[in-house]
């Protein structure tokens, strides 16, 4: 399977071998970053289901467009697939996962283990969350933990990394080579904090920032210029979160009920406005990658559409952000067909 992909194929075994100069990690994700590319990733939502064709069947239209792909974990405190299930499969087959931790569901025993764990079958990217609140899942009776928030789960993942060790103080005799992440949201208030936040986050260990929608560009950009003279942008890489908008109702369905989005008045006009609301929400998305490309200090974009990977597909690659990717990986995908 992963001779579909134009990006190379990794070899899980060689996340264990000692990184290139400057790397925490031998992830495909932290290489294209570090070489100064724009990045592009995506996520691949959980099936509810054992069967791993149904995580495969979601990853194959990620796989030509994506440095890495993120599973979810439990997002919206809906039970899934675990995370850690899926970059597993996706590792056998030469791609390049995120693993999602929520400290919702776990303790500390039980992160630090599935850590060890992951990055025993080639996982390299760790995204830490907070995790929504169990009351907005469709399980509520269930018992949250949180014993760890995101910023202590950076600090907890930099010790393994960097210390060999564990909280405990215990050794790690072959510590995890990983490149660990955060999210951060931009576009709500307070945002006077938010880039305090972030660097807080960066002080933490967050090696790179993947944010949620971002549909407030100005605000982004107000955002993004407080991120620069904290001088943050030199420390982190910084993904924004994009994504299409199926329509001008659930446009508003979003910003009344889905914490941590804004969808300024403009944009509802516009989809409001449009014969195909579908396509004009793909033309949206479209346009907001150009413009974070543009924005100093945005290292590259986050694409998010609920279950819907073939049409990520086709915005990243109509937003013309492969342009000079492709020519490059097709000549090199050739060779290999061609021995």
């Amino acid at each position: 399977m992963a001779q579909d992909s134009l990006f190379d194929p990794i070899d899980p075994l060689k996340v264990h071998t000692k990184p290139p100069e400057g790397h925490s990690s031998n992830s495909r994700l932290e290489r294209v970053l570090r070489q100064g590319r724009f990045a592009v990733t995506s996520e691949l939502n959980p099936p509810d289901s054992a069967n791993p064709e149904d995580v495969y069947d979601a990853a194959r239209p990620l796989s030509e467009v994506v440095d890495s792909i993120n599973a979810t974990d439990a997002s919206g405190a809906n039970c899934h697939m675990s995370s850690l299930g899926i970059c597993s499969l996706l590792t056998r087959v030469g791609y390049s996962p995120v693993l999602q931790i929520s400290c919702r569901d776990r303790n500390r025993i039980a992160i630090q283990g599935d850590v060890l764990g992951a990055a025993s079958v080639g996982v390299a990217n760790i995204l830490c969350l907070t995790g929504d609140g169990v009351g907005v899942g469709d399980q509520p009776g269930a018992k949250p933990v949180f014993d760890f928030d995101s910023i202590s789960l950076l600090r907890t993942l930099r010790t393994m990394r960097d210390d060999s060790m564990f909280l405990s103080g215990r050794k790690i005799t072959q510590p995890p080579r990983i490149f660990i992440g955060a999210a951060e949201n931009p576009c709500i208030p307070p945002y006077e904090v938010r880039a305090e936040r972030l660097k807080k986050k960066v002080e933490a260990g967050a090696q790179f920032i993947q944010t949620n929608y971002i549909y407030d560009v100005p605000r982004f950009e107000r955002f993004m210029a407080r991120v620069r003279d904290l001088g943050l942008d030199d420390k982190v890489f910084i993904l924004a979160g994009v994504g299409p908008l199926a329509s001008a109702r659930a446009a508003k369905w979003m910003r009344a009920n889905v914490p941590g989005i804004h969808v300024p008045d403009h944009v509802i006009e516009r989809l409001e406005g449009a014969e195909k609301q579908g396509e004009e929400g793909k033309r949206i998305c479209i346009e907001l990658i150009q413009q974070m490309r543009e924005i100093k200090g945005v290292s590259g974009v986050h694409v998010m559409a609920y279950r819907r990977e073939e049409l990520v597909s086709e915005i990243i690659q109509e937003s013309g952000v492969l342009e000079g990717r492709h020519a490059a990986l097709r000549g090199r995908r050739a060779r290999k067909l061609e021995t």
